[in-house]
């Protein structure tokens, strides 16, 4: 089948709600590229004008961490997209084998994902649909984000709930201010893009529940378990940095940009953490997040440093100080001896005196 007079088309290779994408060639530029086709008979009266809008979106983009778009237009009654072919496979796994990487292929999926975000961020656009599926990774192992402009639930997080499909698609990623009906922003990006991390990591994702009101309640109230909980061998730095992205608050969040700089630096291997103290282990468990370690129930009194010993010195001196004055103690006991010889004595002689008075 030739689009356009100028793409072959090969081999579906995607199909969604809107439309199909096809393997193809370029015949006029002689290079592979992927046709997207808007279905003719999409029930959504506004798909088109989605599909446009990707078209124009993603247009605005060029980076390395984005899939690119090279034309647009209309053939046979239907909207055609021609863009980059991304040879390799998207994250999105499957919910009986789901995708689960080591820490060191996640922090490089996070920060060519997050460069791509940053990218769109700096052009004032905001992904609102990001997902493992829409994360490409080619042979070299890079990953692109696809599908801008085509999210499904814009600015009314209500619609998520209309289909099961929908709800694993977005709802499973939806940050918590979007939750609450409020617009989507870059900072829900970066939520989204920690779910999708934190699933990569655990194979699963932060937040499941048997009801799509109870799943938005979990996005709102729920604090995430750590991954290091769930079994998965982490650096805490790792895990702590990872736990920022899914902050309640979107000012607590970082930037699509601090998160590509922080993983391409390498810091997420730091073990940045003091040694543990000497002394048989209670319990095993997984590595806690980098905080101040508290203290134990039972502490034994600290023994004073040398210069509290100095310094109660003087006080225990002062305590002796009678024992070292025992001279001015000994005089007042022997004070009264003295007083009574020195009364016998004039008593003997008044005696005497009287004794010889009467003999004479």
């Amino acid at each position: 089948m030739l689009v356009a007079d100028r793409y072959r088309l090969h081999v579906c290779i995607g199909r969604g709600g809107m439309g199909e994408v096809w393997q193809a060639t370029d015949e006029v530029l002689g290079r592979a590229v992927a046709v997207k086709l808007m279905l003719a008979n999409a029930a959504d009266p506004s798909a088109g004008d989605r599909f446009r809008l990707e078209a124009q979106t993603a247009a605005r983009l060029s980076h390395p961490h984005v899939v690119g778009v090279f034309d647009f237009g209309t053939w046979d009654g239907k909207l055609f997209l021609v863009m980059e072919l991304v040879e390799g496979d998207s994250l999105a796994g499957s919910p009986s084998d789901p995708l689960v990487l080591p820490p060191e292929r996640v922090a490089v999926v996070a920060a060519h994902a997050a460069a791509g975000l940053a990218a769109a961020h700096r052009q004032g656009v905001v992904h609102r649909d990001i997902k493992p599926g829409n994360l490409l990774v080619d042979a070299e192992g890079t990953v692109k984000l696809a599908d801008f402009g085509i999210a499904r639930f814009v600015d009314d997080p209500s619609a998520a709930l209309t289909t099961t499909g929908q709800i694993v698609g977005t709802g499973l990623y939806l940050a918590p201010e979007r939750a609450l009906g409020q617009p989507a922003s870059p900072a829900s990006d970066v939520y989204s893009l920690g779910c999708v991390l934190y699933q990569l990591l655990s194979g699963r994702p932060p937040f499941r529940a048997d009801t799509a009101t109870a799943l938005l309640y979990q996005h709102i109230d729920t604090p995430p378990a750590p991954p290091t909980r769930l079994g998965v061998a982490l650096p805490p730095e790792f895990e702590s940095y990872l736990l920022s992205l899914l902050a309640k608050q979107p000012e607590q969040r970082p930037s699509a940009q601090a998160i590509a700089d922080w993983f391409s630096s390498g810091a997420w291997r730091s073990y940045h953490q003091a040694p543990p103290a000497p002394g048989p282990r209670h319990h095993a468990g997984p590595a806690p997040l980098p905080a101040p370690a508290p203290l134990p129930r039972h502490v034994n009194a600290p023994t004073p440093p040398p210069t509290a010993a100095v310094a109660a010195a003087p006080s225990s001196r002062r305590r002796e100080r009678p024992a070292a004055g025992s001279g001015l103690a000994e005089l007042s006991r022997r004070r009264p001896r003295k007083t009574a010889a020195v009364a016998g004595a004039i008593a003997f002689v008044v005696f005497m005196m009287i004794g010889m008075a009467w003999l004479s």
